[in-house]
């Protein structure tokens, strides 16, 4: 019944809402650099006759970036989204998306006006039917066409400055993986394989962890709209002190081929999977993006790493750690950074003495390192669904930190951080536009938590009581049916009892009638009434 529905809902456009919508990635619109669509509620360009939203010149940041890039006017990133696009909406109120048709996280109803709080819970603690339910909606979004956004084929350059368009369908889930891809690639410098390393618009400095929150709401935004269930949530992977990939099994994200230990276990749904964007030293060579042709089967071999560069999954310990630290950033605001939080979670630097190191991966980095696969590699690591478990648990750290410390935005550095990673630079590659010291707060102001952190009350009842609520819901019309049958049965028993023992009764008061029926009454006939009376009423 489950596959019927997610077929049903297959087949049902849905819109999406980030990069690159279809209504921009025309000719004409790439002319203009004007992505302002209409939207269909009230047929006015970004919603304005009701209020949502107007279109309005793009204000990209002035102030300087740090001196890992040391181009300029090379990369369509740089300054995003100008190179494509210098016009877009901008939302009023709690409205949001490309056309201003969508509510911001965190909110709901017609009008945007109802708060939502989802819940993230830990993927150990969900019930078998949950379980299968996370993995179908991802397996159906990985085989459903992005009804609403393409990807990007080639440079801006290569499009002839917007006069010959290149782009491509993908599915939902890869469009996301694309995303990643794209964010970090290396810089196209002209000629083949002639590109700059150092450029990532969403590692190694200060926008790491407000980028894959918002990545993270995004994906989870689009699965509630392809599914109907706005209920849904990404559950997270805690792997403190973990000996192994403890998700790695056929019924949640694939155990391990039995004949190849890259392979996924052809008893998982996971092992017919084929990955995109995946080859980035091929990309270089050639001197193109990824156009999200599928590339091969997906890859893992958890364990089975660089025992050098990664020693052991991260303890309760590390994360202890990095929670004590209280700067954010620090120093050059890179990989190289010492005592940052951001750094030391990330992954380039010990959790045990806060200094940057090289040649070995921590924290985050070294869960990517030990899945020995796909995920390994960061332009293509979204391609493994481990990536979301495991980047829902870093964005919960990342979590804990803001609640300890509560720094207040001006913490979060304004200016000579790498490029991209400012707070007032907007994400790249995100349409509509998100600022990263806009996501530099709590989870609570974005409409979701997390069950560990939550009161003990509540989260024994997120975490315990609730597979065994939704275990109920599920079968409720059964447990409604046993229920009256139980109390008809129970009145039929009942009833034939009360039945049983009157007819004893009468038996016995007959017979003794029948002893004493010679007998004068005891009680004159005013009494003998008042006797039968209360008798008869009890």
């Amino acid at each position: 019944m489950l596959f019927l529905v997610l077929y049903v809902l297959c087949s049902v456009p849905r819109p999406s809402s980030q990069q690159f919508p279809r209504a921009c990635a025309t000719a004409a619109v790439l002319r203009t650099k004007e992505c302002c669509p209409v939207w269909e509620g009230d047929g006015s360009v970004c919603g304005a006759l009701s209020g949502r939203g107007f279109c309005r010149d793009v204000a990209a940041s002035e102030l300087p970036h740090g001196p890992q890039y040391p181009h300029s006017g090379i990369d369509d990133r740089e300054r995003w989204p100008l190179v494509f696009y210098n016009r877009t909406c901008q939302c009023a109120g709690n409205y949001m998306g490309y056309n201003c048709g969508e509510c911001k996280f965190g909110y709901f109803g017609a009008n945007c006006g109802e708060r939502r709080e989802s819940i993230r819970r830990n993927i150990f603690h969900l019930s078998g039917a949950e379980r299968r339910k996370f993995i179908s909606y991802i397996n159906l979004a990985k085989n459903t066409v992005s009804p609403e956004y393409v990807i990007a084929t080639g440079t801006y350059r290569e499009m002839g400055n917007g006069s010959n368009p290149m782009f491509a369908n993908v599915s939902l889930y890869d469009l996301f993986v694309w995303m990643h891809y794209y964010v970090s690639r290396d810089a196209l410098l002209g000629g083949p394989g002639n590109v700059w390393q150092d450029i990532d618009f969403a590692h190694e400095s200060a926008a790491f962890l407000p980028w894959h929150r918002v990545y993270l709401l995004y994906w989870e935004h689009e699965i509630r709209k392809l599914t109907g269930d706005f209920s849904f949530t990404i559950p997270y992977w805690d792997w403190r002190d973990a000996q192994e990939c403890d998700v790695c099994t056929d019924d949640l994200l694939g155990g391990r081929h039995p004949l190849n230990p890259n392979l996924i276990s052809p008893g998982s749904v996971f092992s017919a999977w084929k990955v995109i964007c995946s080859q980035s030293e091929e990309y270089n060579r050639r001197e193109v993006l990824c156009d999200g042709t599928a590339e091969g089967p997906l890859l893992r071999n958890p364990g089975n790493h660089d025992r050098n560069r990664v020693s052991r999954i991260p303890t309760s310990a590390d994360v202890e750690f990095v929670l004590s630290l209280t700067d954010y950033e620090t120093g050059p605001m890179d990989r190289g950074a010492n005592m940052s939080f951001r750094n030391v979670l990330e992954g380039f630097a010990s959790p045990e003495t806060g200094l940057a190191v090289r040649g070995q991966s921590t924290m985050h980095n070294s869960l990517h390192i030990f899945m020995n696969g796909s995920m390994s590699s960061v332009q293509g690591s979204a391609n493994d669904p481990v990536f979301l478990l495991h980047h829902v648990f870093i964005d919960s750290i990342f979590e804990q930190w803001l609640r300890r410390h509560q720094p207040p935005r001006s913490r979060y550095p304004t200016e000579n951080a790498p490029i991209g990673h400012n707070d007032d630079y907007y994400m790249v590659p995100f349409i509509p536009l998100f600022r990263n010291g806009d996501y530099f707060l709590s989870t609570k102001a974005l409409g979701y938590d997390y069950a560990y952190m939550m009161d003990p009350g509540l989260q024994y009842i997120e975490e315990m009581l609730n597979p065994y609520l939704d275990q109920a819901r599920q079968i409720w019309q059964w447990l409604l049916g046993a229920g009256i049958t139980g109390m008809l049965l129970a009145g039929i028993v009942a009833a034939t009892v009360t039945l049983a023992y009157r007819r004893r009764r009468d038996r016995r008061g007959t017979k003794r009638l029948s002893s004493f029926g010679e007998r004068q009454p005891l009680l004159n006939s005013s009494e003998e009434e008042a006797s039968t009376s209360y008798q008869t009423t009890l």
